[in-house]
């Protein structure tokens, strides 16, 4: 039996690692993506040695088919990339707000056309929103923006491509992410103010991940994981 396929766009640090890392450690075949060549590379040997790195700046999707040309069959695809912006509609900074439209909506898009021919029936594909797309804050207009574009996104590529299913992932503060881990007395205060008293972490977004990978009975759905943080 062959192994399974993964590949992680945008897999180079943060949540991309995690999931490139548990799949990785189950035995399955994982291709990253990062912007750069040399610390791609670097990554996927830390992560391990059925672990291949890709150079791939999404937000240029012309250089897509080129860069995932000799990928083969894949089985599951997470769309993770992304850039922490600042852009208010007030001080409206047009170049970054094109970067970002383009990474995560022509981007995406571009890179499930290129490898949905080396996906099978079984196959399957989660596209990362956000939840600024529900709680906009300032400063997240272009953010809140595509986000937002992910949750129509997926439901046009779920019918588009199909019998390929995807679905589309949205997190809110995910207490133990770079962005997040240091400011602890934040979290405390947050989490006193949400149901059950914790946020989600890392570890619950990678198993909800594999979840949308593996139940074939879910398609074009969007699930939000936030520890119930939208009820605050």
């Amino acid at each position: 039996m062959s192994k399974t396929s993964v590949v992680v766009i945008g897999g180079t640090g943060g949540i991309g690692f995690a999931i490139a890392k548990h799949y990785a450690d189950r035995g399955a075949n994982v291709v990253i993506t990062g912007r750069d060549a040399k610390r791609t590379a670097g990554v996927a040997a830390e992560i391990g040695a059925n672990v291949r790195g890709i150079a791939l700046d999404v937000a240029e999707p012309e250089t897509a088919e080129k860069a995932l040309a000799d990928i083969g069959h894949v089985d599951h695809l997470a769309l993770v990339a992304v850039e922490r912006d600042y852009n208010s509609a007030r001080e409206y900074d047009i170049a970054r707000a094109r970067r970002i439209v383009t990474m995560k909506l022509i981007g995406y898009t571009e890179v499930a056309h290129t490898l949905y021919p080396r996906m099978g029936a079984g196959a399957s594909a989660v596209l990362f929103g956000g939840l600024a797309s529900e709680r906009p804050y300032p400063g997240s207009t272009s953010i809140t923006t595509v986000n937002g574009a992910v949750s129509s996104l997926i439901r046009t590529l779920a019918v588009e491509l199909a019998p390929v299913r995807f679905n589309a992932l949205h997190p809110g503060i995910i207490s133990d992410s770079p962005a997040w881990k240091d400011k602890k007395e934040a979290i405390v205060n947050i989490e006193k103010r949400t149901p059950g008293g914790r946020l989600a972490t890392t570890e619950d977004v990678v198993g909800a991940v594999e979840f949308l990978f593996a139940n074939r009975g879910v398609n074009g759905i969007n699930l939000v994981i936030d520890g119930g943080w939208l009820l605050t």
